[in-house]
């Protein structure tokens, strides 16, 4: 199994999720998204997974420096604005053999997807 945690190295919720993986005996290999950005074509596939509302960092700067027309975004939208900035997706965001499997951190999920 491949796993792929992308995620930035401060943020607290990845540090958990990369904690609980390495608990776990998991191997992951690491994408810093302030280094390795994803594509427009790569968010399009996470998208059709997750939709944009999971995928959302609503707590971060970049989603308050958005004006009042993002509550009026779908999927569309919120892809273009996760390929320009980054910082606006949720993380971490987890592939598992290049599928798009989780987003964030809740343990429950973690252990439902990987026991």
């Amino acid at each position: 199994m491949g796993i792929t945690v992308y995620g930035i190295p401060s943020c607290g919720t990845v540090k958990k999720a990369r904690a609980w993986l390495t608990a776990q005996g998991l191997l992951y290999e690491w994408v810093d998204l302030r280094e390795t950005a994803p594509g427009a074509e790569q968010i399009g596939e996470w998208l059709k997974v997750f939709g944009f509302k999971p995928m959302r960092n609503t707590s971060g700067g970049a989603y308050r420096a958005l004006g009042d027309e993002k509550n009026t975004w779908g999927d569309a939208e919120w892809g273009k604005a996760f390929a320009a900035d980054a910082m606006l997706l949720k993380r971490p965001v987890v592939l598992v053999d290049g599928n798009p499997a989780l987003v964030g951190f809740k343990e429950p999920d973690y252990v439902a997807h990987f026991k």
